[in-house]
């Protein structure tokens, strides 16, 4: 049963949830001087979907979900967030909104609960409303026993958690997370996705950027890959990697100075090579059939690995850079 107390289940146009659509941009533009940060990108989000922006930093992403928030002008294009210009609607719509910065930017003088309680009086909330809420959100993000904990006792984990939870206090419709999980240990990560798993379920409307794949492929219903401002690719993570990729990678290390010569001894191998730096890659629908090949031309690497192709493979085909770069 979907939990009213942290979302609502209803759009107010009175569509179903899965057939409203909440984010709409075309042609969108953000230019600084003769900077192109976002180059006529066009996407629309339904209510529910969990989106994704995916790339490698300084592609646009971080601009792009600014003008969704509107906490930055576009320059030219259409944008519509819940129906509304947030350009000349920007309080409405960031009040519809949860916005989870890349930077936790929590009040470290504060105890946790304090920072709900005072977050929410921004919003004009009343106290009779946010104490109980407060106490939700925080059995919510299981941060229960830390209620009366100073924030800089908290793992970076714990405060991760506690600024999704800070975004939650006023039941927004949407919730845009800015590279959610940067900089956390592994553990920390799942229960993160595990938190935001759990919104998605409620039918929050999760905006996500990233330059992870596997949190992308994680967590998102549907992405684009975007690229200097460009998008490269759109669809589902699995249509992506079907689209731009083959079945499995066979990835082959001869050492740092044979990576970028052996390419000519490979040759005909799979259905195509991509050298890097620090290894080389065959794409191929068969990994372990490509290995016996290089072993039959007499080829020994110091390691080989045969794997599942992943959005990174998928965007080195389409940028031919890692998405870390």
């Amino acid at each position: 049963m979907r939990n009213k107390a942290i979302v609502s289940s209803t759009p107010s146009d009175g569509l179903p949830a899965r057939q409203a659509t909440v984010i709409a941009a075309e042609d969108l533009r953000k230019t600084y001087g003769d900077v192109a940060a976002v180059d006529g990108i066009s996407f629309s989000v339904p209510a529910g979907e969990s989106f994704g922006l995916l790339g490698p930093n300084g592609a646009g992403k971080s601009t792009t979900m600014k003008m969704i928030g509107a906490v930055t002008q576009r320059t030219s294009g259409k944008l519509s967030i819940m129906g509304l210009d947030p350009d000349s609607h920007g309080p409405e719509v960031r009040a519809l909104l949860g916005v989870v910065p890349q930077q936790d930017n929590l009040d470290e003088e504060l105890r946790v609960r304090d920072n709900l309680l005072v977050y929410g009086r921004y919003f004009g909330l009343p106290m009779s409303y946010l104490r109980p809420k407060a106490d939700e959100l925080l059995e919510f993000a299981q941060l229960t026993d830390k209620a009366k904990s100073k924030v800089d006792a908290l793992s970076g984990g714990m405060k991760r958690r506690l600024t999704i939870a800070r975004s939650l206090i006023n039941e927004p419709r949407i919730l845009l997370l800015d590279e959610p999980t940067t900089g956390l240990d592994p553990q920390a990560r799942h229960t993160l996705w595990d938190r935001l798993f759990r919104l998605k379920e409620q039918g929050v409307t999760l905006i996500l950027t990233t330059h992870y794949m596997d949190e992308a492929e994680q967590l998102c219903d549907r992405l684009i890959v975007v690229d200097k401002g460009r998008i490269m690719a759109e669809g589902s993570p699995a249509q992506l990697i079907r689209e731009h990729s083959t079945r499995e990678v066979l990835e082959l290390r001869f050492g740092s100075e044979r990576n970028a010569i052996i390419g000519p001894e490979l040759q005909g191998i799979g259905e195509r090579l991509e050298a890097l730096p620090d290894r080389v890659l065959i794409y191929a629908h068969d990994g372990e059939a490509a290995l016996e090949q290089v072993s039959s031309r007499g080829l020994r690497p110091v390691t080989s690995l045969v794997r599942r192709s992943s959005l990174e493979d998928v965007f080195l085909r389409l940028t031919g850079r890692s998405l870390v770069d």
